[in-house]
């Protein structure tokens, strides 16, 4: 430890008073008024030493290792000398140095200085005042990091953002490595010792003032030069020297572009006019195709309505499609002019982008610049083909494309623009179908009649059920009243229950004839006998019941027993009236028609 006393006492020996010395140790024959005396001499030549604050101190030497620095307290403080690498020349005795004071007395009683510290202190208060006093720094960038550049300010690292270092989008920050840059303070974070700062606050004042006199002497219709600086989906960003416009993606070619690149580049000079501005807002539109005539004002004189032209489609719509016949000369086909079916589809299914067609022109407005085409009218139109009244003629068979279902029945394409519509209740003589999903699916096949033939309306009413023998005039036969066929439950609801019988047809039961011998509801799933309640063959409708199997069994028993008394017995050989139990039989489709009809033969005694 290196301790310095200030006071030199130097008495002669001879003046020296060994007496008072005593053997009370040092100093004890002093009075209390000379010990304070003596205090306050030594103490004013010691200077107030606080923690945590910076002082300048004094080389008073240097060691292989440390810096012996002199701050006029009552000990010396030692610094690495790591920390003056930076000096030029080496530290030397009597040189003057910022330190910061760590510690006043560690555990072996040295006092702790930093010169790194102090420079650090030093920088935050230089970069305190540079933000309270707008002052410009000059900063060396150190590196570049993830959104922008590193620099150095005052020996603290600084955040420079990539959209701060210039009004202009920067793309390779790598060029601003190694220089240095003029930056304001613009926002300093204590709590993570974070630091931003701008170059670009420096030249928006200049630019504000170019910004105004371009504005000031911009007018509609001007041609002007600018840099494109950005581009993006829907246009371009360009620089007109000191203020933005915007040129919009339609206003770039007569022709479609899918995207700005496809024509122009970034950092491209080009020349523009000048379509709209907004002062207040400070938006400017700008226009490219405008410097260059309309391609309809070249379009050949002999295209007319009922001319053929080709083209390539450049959009598709759901209402239609665009061909395009020259850059900036497009025609809508709309979808009701690609078929000459009635029921619209869906464009895409007929005509992609890319595809070159053969057009005929429907419709021509020069003035407008529009033009409407067709496709279908390429082709003679179905319905007025003269064998068309008698290809679908009333009862004519056909097989047919299932095109798109409805809730009240399916769209069937027999041909390209001949469509006829099969309602749901013709789909099945058997089956109660609540919507065409449930038999048929869009892009199937299927067999159908011809019922009606509007040609006038070009309408076709279709059916397929009709392909069929009604199956309900044997069922007439069978399902009579009072008659028992075995039952499964399919569905139950709050009224009742739909059952499914033999040949694949379905009855109703209420639900008071649900009930069964041992009192308990059939549910769905169970197979019981019902009894007919009614049948109505116009309706195709089948009531039943199954309690009423053993319920009027037990209540005619009696009336049965009185009734055998009074009556002779019946002659042997008589024929029993009473009707037939059918047995239990499996779903059946259409295609049982045929044994369904063989027995209606044998109940007639054909067979």
């Amino acid at each position: 430890m290196y301790n310095r006393v200030n006071i030199m006492l130097t008495p002669k020996p001879e003046d020296f008073n060994w007496d008072l010395a005593g053997d009370k140790g040092f100093g004890s024959n002093y009075t209390a008024a000379e010990k304070k005396e003596i205090a306050e001499m030594y103490e004013g030549t010691l200077s107030e030493v606080t923690e945590k604050q910076v002082l300048s101190g004094v080389v008073v030497g240097v060691t292989e290792r440390d810096v012996i620095i002199n701050i006029g307290f009552k000990s010396d403080g030692l610094i690495p000398l790591s920390e003056f690498r930076d000096v030029e020349g080496g530290v030397k005795v009597g040189e003057e140095y910022d330190v910061y004071v760590e510690d006043q007395e560690n555990a072996a009683g040295q006092l702790v200085l930093s010169r790194r510290k102090a420079r650090i202190v030093k920088a935050w208060e230089n970069i305190q005042g540079a933000l309270d006093n707008d002052l410009i720094i000059e900063a060396l960038v150190k590196r570049r990091t993830k959104g922008g550049l590193i620099v150095d300010l005052f020996g603290v690292e600084a955040f420079l953002p990539g959209s701060q270092i210039d009004v202009k989008p920067i793309r390779d920050f790598d060029i601003f490595v190694g220089k240095k840059m003029e930056v304001k303070v613009v926002k300093i974070n204590y709590t993570n010792d974070n630091v931003v700062v701008s170059h670009k606050v420096l030249i928006e004042k200049d630019i504000e003032k170019q910004k105004a006199v371009i504005l000031n002497n911009l007018e509609k219709g001007q041609v002007l030069e600018g840099v494109i600086k950005n581009m993006t989906n829907f246009g371009v960003f360009i620089d007109l020297g000191g203020v933005d416009g915007l040129l919009h993606i339609t206003d770039i070619s007569w022709g479609r572009i899918s995207h700005p690149q496809e024509v122009l580049a970034l950092d491209q000079k080009v020349q523009i006019v000048v379509l709209d501005f907004d002062e207040e807002k400070k938006r400017i539109s700008l226009g490219m195709k405008q410097l260059t005539s309309h391609p309809w004002d070249a379009l050949v004189a002999d295209i007319a309505v009922g001319s053929k032209i080709k083209g390539k489609i450049v959009n598709v719509a759901d209402y239609g499609a665009f061909l395009e016949i020259q850059p900036g000369v497009e025609g809508l086909i709309h979808v009701s002019e690609m078929s000459w079916s009635q029921h619209l589809r869906n464009p895409q299914d007929f005509i992609k982008v890319g595809d070159e067609l053969e057009t005929v022109v429907l419709t021509l407005d020069r003035d407008e610049r529009k033009m409407s085409l067709g496709i279908k009218q390429l082709t003679e139109d179905p319905w007025t083909k003269s064998d068309a009244i008698s290809k679908y003629a009333v009862g004519t068979k056909h097989t047919g494309l299932v095109r798109n279902l409805t809730n009240f029945g399916l769209f069937i394409e027999l041909e390209e623009g001949i469509d006829g519509l099969v309602h749901v209740s013709d789909l099945s003589w058997t089956k109660k179908i609540k919507h065409p999903s449930e038999f048929v699916k869009v892009g199937d096949k299927l067999d159908v009649v011809v019922l009606e033939l509007d040609v006038e309306n070009r309408r076709l009413a279709l059916g397929h059920k009709q392909l069929e023998e009604n199956p309900w005039n044997t069922f007439e036969t069978i399902f009579t009243p009072g008659s028992t066929h075995t039952g499964t439950v399919i569905t139950k609801n709050d009224k009742g229950a739909v059952l499914e019988l033999p040949y694949g047809i379905e009855g109703f039961a209420m639900n008071k004839h649900l009930v069964k011998a041992d009192g308990a509801n059939a549910e769905q799933g169970d197979s019981l006998d019902f009894k007919v309640l009614e049948f109505s063959k116009d309706d195709k409708r089948i009531v039943l019941s199954h309690t009423k199997t053993f319920s009027e069994v037990a209540e005619d028993a009696p009336a049965a027993a009185d009734a055998k008394k009074k009556k002779p017995a019946a002659a042997k050989g008589a024929k029993s009236t009473a009707a037939p139990k059918t047995p239990a039989v499996e779903k059946s489709t259409l295609g049982d028609i045929e044994a369904l009809s063989n027995l209606k033969d044998t109940m007639d005694g054909k067979k």
